[in-house]
């Protein structure tokens, strides 16, 4: 047997979903605009980056020729590798939707085909009668903003309203979400998972479509311009339709390693083993841990969130380019460490074109770069469905194949 590793970008789309104009994201192209910002000069920031977008690792790897394979062109300004190495290429999505729960179970061979249930974008984002039972189920004395919003502006509008009245702030977004925002010590990390629950709880009594997340959103600080989010945040998820992968792998006597925020993303289905990490770097670090511990057989999951969390939704376009470029810095640390029969896959679930309209995700094709001892170069046609990820680890990894997408193996 051998193990496979599989490692989210999350958000890190790369143009060309062939039903973008469905979702208002027609020309949303986060690789592809990135690039373009660097190569003119307007992604640097003094002590963060400058120049032209520089990921030599992931390029060699077919990130570039996944990119044009999705949209015809190479990005501009990126050195095009002379050799690339592994499998590479580009997926299109096929679930109803351009959000987290989506794009990952898809991912793990689930596609969601029902539609998900959203909270209107104009005026109040919650009407009076879930309000009045959150309120009274989850004991507080009302909630600040019912709308649609960035987490860190209404954090900013209402985080001291919040910590004088005790009222949590709860917001929405394009995707099907309740998020829920609140201070760590002022109003209670442990009572703030406990609303969520409730708030869950009640979402899922609530007639209508599902609502995909609970998102907690814990902040610390003393003033807007010091509040901060913290590590600690939880997303309660609904079941995904059917078995996933990692389903199908705990079945067969495997171990999942669920890496950062995945173990939410399934709602801790199929999930052997867990570890929480804040921020990139530090999801690198635990991630390289799990593969020196990981046995033959086992899949590691890991998701990077910062690149949509702190870089894509906020529109900051030189973060983002400095977050692939000292992701890209440390891919070599990943190849040392496999072992003969090892996998490695670096994907994405979605799009966050910082240049875009807006703070919300994009509808966009994402890359798949597959690489580990002895897998030879090879450009695949490009995926009708994000599933076939999925079955290539299935197919890797010696277990039966679902009832979704194809291994490209």
């Amino acid at each position: 047997m051998a193990r496979a590793f599989l490692f989210v970008l999350d958000s890190f789309g790369i143009g060309g979903g062939p039903d973008a104009a469905a979702f208002g994201d027609l020309g949303a192209d986060t690789l592809g605009h990135i690039a373009e910002f660097c190569a003119a000069g307007v992604a640097d920031r003094p002590g963060l980056r400058q120049g032209p977008l520089k990921l030599p690792n992931m390029s060699a790897l077919g990130l570039l020729h996944a990119a044009r394979a999705a949209t015809g062109r190479f990005p501009q300004g990126m050195d095009v590798p002379q050799r690339v190495f592994g499998y590479h290429g580009a997926a299109s999505e096929v679930s109803n939707g351009k959000d987290t729960p989506s794009g990952h179970w898809e991912i793990a061979g689930t596609p969601v085909s029902f539609d998900w249930g959203y909270f209107p974008a104009e005026g109040d984002a919650f009407e009076p009668e879930l309000v009045e039972a959150i309120t009274a189920a989850g004991k507080v004395p009302g909630i600040l903003g019912n709308c649609h919003a960035s987490g860190t502006d209404i954090i900013a509008r209402h985080g001291l309203d919040h910590m004088r009245s005790g009222k949590p702030i709860c917001y929405t977004s394009s995707d099907s979400v309740f998020q829920v925002a609140a201070h760590e010590r002022a109003f209670g990390l442990d009572r703030l998972l406990a609303f969520c629950e409730t708030v869950r709880k009640i979402l899922d009594e609530r007639p209508g479509g599902r609502i995909g997340r609970v998102i907690a959103r814990p902040f610390v600080g003393e003033t807007p311009e010091t509040f901060e989010r913290t590590g600690n945040r939880r997303d309660y998820s609904v079941l995904p339709p059917e078995p996933t992968l990692l389903d199908r792998l705990t079945e067969a006597g495997r171990t999942v390693h669920a890496v950062g925020k995945i173990g939410d993303i399934f709602a801790h289905q199929g999930i052997g083993r867990l570890t929480k990490a804040n921020g990139n770097m530090a999801l690198f670090d635990a991630t390289l841990r799990i593969m020196d511990e990981a046995a033959d057989g086992d899949l590691v999951f890991t998701n990077f969130v910062d690149f949509d969390m702190l870089y894509g939704h906020r529109r900051d376009v030189a973060g983002y380019a400095a977050a692939l470029e000292a992701f890209d810095r440390r891919l070599p640390e990943v190849d040392r460490k496999l072992k003969p029969g090892d996998i490695v896959i670096l994907t994405a679930d979605h799009g966050c074109d910082p240049t875009w309209r807006g703070t919300d995700h994009t509808r966009e094709r994402v890359p798949i770069m597959s690489f580990g001892p002895g897998l030879r170069s090879r450009l695949l046609e490009t995926r009708t469905t994000f599933a076939d990820i999925g079955e290539s680890v299935a197919r890797h990894l010696g277990i039966a194949p679902g009832p979704h997408g194809r291994s490209f193996l």
